[in-house]
């Protein structure tokens, strides 16, 4: 299941998640925290949903259809991190946070107040927490942290506490990288959903994501176009 905001542009937030559920064999579930306006170019308006609703998704999904594992990605504010770290709480399961501050276009995706929250509230409710190197964060409550190295060096690094493991990844030059890190994060969640150990799921995002961009869609957008992690251009 994906916690999360929806991206209008379709490269990155649930319809990303949705995606990455799908290409790794599982079928995705989605409680939807925000709406957003947003392009390849930038995000204009975000327009978050009350905390009551967000926690109306999560009853009506766990109760009915059971949840394997959960991911967690744009969460805008202080209120729905308090509202789902509440729920979660009391429904435990593997859990993905993947820390959304600011999306690829450089708009803020998480308010100042609610970092703080952030860290408190969901970090040590997680399995593991998936930083980009941006916003890597060391030392805060979290059992396990994947730094993603898409934007830096060409690996991703996974610590779980007692062992550092280093996971090898290819650095690209594909103008079309929106929605690498909900891919990644997506399919890390799924891959923990069908019982794969944490290093392996780690390693099977890292490869999810670098296809993904591998695959990217140039073509569409004036600004970073959309990963494609299901291949749709070599379904044609």
């Amino acid at each position: 299941m994906t916690i999360a905001g929806s991206d209008s542009g379709g490269g990155a937030g649930i319809q990303a998640d949705l995606k990455a559920f799908a290409a790794a064999g599982a079928h995705g579930m989605s409680a939807i925290v925000a709406l957003t306006a947003q392009s390849t170019v930038g995000v204009t308006a975000v327009h978050e949903l009350p905390p009551e609703f967000v926690v109306a998704q999560l009853d009506a999904v766990f109760a009915d259809l059971g949840v394997d594992a959960a991911k967690t990605g744009m969460l805008f504010s202080r209120r729905v991190i308090d509202a789902v770290a509440d729920f979660l709480g009391e429904h435990p399961v593997p859990l993905v946070v993947d820390p959304v501050m600011i999306a690829s276009s450089g708009a803020k995706l998480l308010q100042d107040d609610a970092v703080g929250a952030l860290v408190t509230r969901l970090f040590p409710l997680a399995t593991v927490v998936t930083p980009n190197l941006a916003e890597a964060i060391v030392k805060l409550g979290a059992p396990a942290v994947i730094v993603t190295g898409g934007h830096g060096e060409p690996v991703d690094h996974l610590f779980d506490g007692r062992e550092h493991v280093e996971i090898p990844v290819e650095r690209l030059d594909v103008g079309a990288t929106h929605g690498a890190g909900c891919t990644h994060s997506s399919t890390l969640a799924a891959l923990l959903a069908r019982g794969l150990p944490l290093a392996d799921a780690a390693r099977g995002a890292a490869r999810a994501a670098e296809n993904a961009v591998r695959h990217g869609l140039t073509e569409l957008g004036a600004g970073d176009g959309p990963v494609d992690v299901l291949d749709v251009k070599g379904r044609l």
